[in-house]
């Protein structure tokens, strides 16, 4: 149950960085941490450790593709357009209220997809560009989660860490199959093919879920040069270990650069605390929980799942129905719509 009194307090300590990584030759990252009833979006002091306000929090990481300065730009207009709509949306609203908040987050980043994609349209010179984004924002004693492509975001509570999220992924959904292990899909060659991003398509399906914090609890999102180096058990360790959450950051991306560093790095990590939050002792759910909108808001759908052989033929045209995934046409279409993430 969703619990906020004017007399009790949360507190929230934050930092984010963003590294090249050892392979790259620009970063294609971007993070983005708000304190959105002060209105300001910075790692200034006055953010880095602030008291939950009545229009709440916002952490966002955003992973952009698209080869040359259109994955910097599609994860900088991401970060951007979904601050900026939450400030426009909450500050219509006299009060806020969990299901308002939620539903304006998940508007929020509909927005940024509607404006990478117009963008795109209009520039051919960057069409296809694109990014995944994982935002959480913070309301009294929950934190609600969006969720598009495959950074991701954790909690961590009494040292163990838990996925919130589900990677939108060829792989996540192969494991969610039954068809392969997630010890296998970690190893495949096909890992970093996502089914969905922000901005190559006018439409997307974003993935609202929720979750109730507690005190001492820590949240990490991360973009995939990250988890795709660093198990969750080692964030959990780190994050919790390391009281200075500045330190916790470069330890975390200097652990993704000695095992490659194969891509841009961005981590956020936040700590929470206050008598607003219950403790962290006794039975509490933890993990991948949707969130129902209600009204006129609906829960997003999930993304297909693949359930066994023969897979139906793709549509013509369509690079992203999640069909044939184990199909050479379907890897090579969803591979050409991602250029790999490599470009």
């Amino acid at each position: 149950m969703f619990r906020r009194s004017p007399s009790r307090s949360i507190k929230v300590e934050v930092f984010a960085k963003t590294d090249l990584g050892k392979t790259r030759d620009h970063n294609e990252d971007r993070f983005l941490v708000a304190d959105l009833t002060r209105r300001e979006a910075s790692l200034q002091p006055a953010v880095r450790t602030h008291q939950v306000g009545n229009r709440g929090s916002l952490f966002v990481v955003a992973d952009g593709m698209g080869g040359a300065a259109a994955g910097e730009l599609a994860s900088e207009m991401a970060t951007e357009t979904i601050y900026r709509e939450m400030i426009r949306a909450l500050a219509e609203e006299p009060q806020v209220t969990p299901q308002q908040f939620a539903a304006r987050l998940k508007g929020a980043v509909e927005a940024a997809n509607a404006q990478i994609h117009a963008y795109a349209v209009a520039h051919p010179d960057v069409r296809g560009m694109g990014t995944t984004t994982t935002a959480a924002g913070l309301l009294g004693d929950h934190v609600f989660l969006t969720q598009v492509g495959d950074s991701r975001a954790y909690l961590i509570r009494n040292g163990q860490a838990v996925q919130l999220t589900k990677d939108q992924s060829l792989m996540q959904r192969l494991v969610e199959a039954g068809e392969l292990t997630e010890e296998e899909a970690a190893k495949s060659e096909r890992r970093n093919i996502i089914l969905q991003a922000l901005g190559p398509d006018a439409r997307v399906k974003v993935d609202l879920t929720h979750q109730e914090l507690r005190r001492g609890d820590i949240l990490v999102l991360c973009s995939d040069g990250l988890s795709g180096q660093v198990k969750k058990e080692e964030i959990a360790a780190i994050a919790s270990q390391e009281r200075d959450l500045r330190t916790a950051c470069d330890r975390l991306i200097a652990l993704a650069n000695e095992r490659g560093g194969p891509d841009n790095v961005t981590v956020v990590v936040a700590r929470f605390d206050g008598d607003g939050l219950r403790p962290a002792e006794g039975d509490a759910e933890v993990g991948h929980q949707v969130y129902p909108l209600i009204d006129t808001e609906t829960s997003t759908e999930p993304v297909p799942v693949y359930r066994g052989s023969p897979p139906p033929m793709p549509v013509a045209r369509s690079r992203w129905r999640v069909v044939a995934l184990l199909a050479a046409a379907a890897a090579a279409a969803v591979a050409l719509y991602l250029a790999n993430r490599s470009q």
